[in-house]
């Protein structure tokens, strides 16, 4: 993971390593997302030669693990929390009520009938 950390990175604005490492993920993620689609297409690709697509699924296979999307959590940017996560605000259920009972969330109000 240190590999793909930046160099110069503001870590007060992480509330914890798990979120941070999260972050992590993501970015390393996006990076890698085309260069992973393209050996997925290669594989998947019966015309191609057989040692081709062999080649393409060791590199595959070798490439670091962060560049899955499988190891994406949604986690709370507040708490840090990676279960009950309302992932359109990316909030777990009590900092999501908090802040919107207090108007911090753009229209969002609490409901009444």
């Amino acid at each position: 993971m240190a590999e793909f950390r930046s160099k110069v990175l503001d870590i007060a604005s992480f509330i914890n390593v798990r979120v941070l490492r999260d972050h992590t993920k993501r970015k390393v993620f996006a990076q890698h997302e085309t260069e992973r689609q393209a050996l997925r297409y290669i594989i998947r690709n019966t015309t191609l030669p057989q040692r081709m697509r062999a080649q393409a699924q060791l590199e595959l296979s070798q490439m670091h693990a962060y560049t899955r999307p499988t190891q994406i959590r949604n986690r709370c940017i507040e708490g840090g929390k990676g279960r009950g996560v309302l992932s359109a605000f990316r909030m777990a259920r009590y900092p999501f009520r908090m802040n919107a009972l207090a108007g911090n969330l753009p229209g969002v109000k609490k409901a009444s009938w």
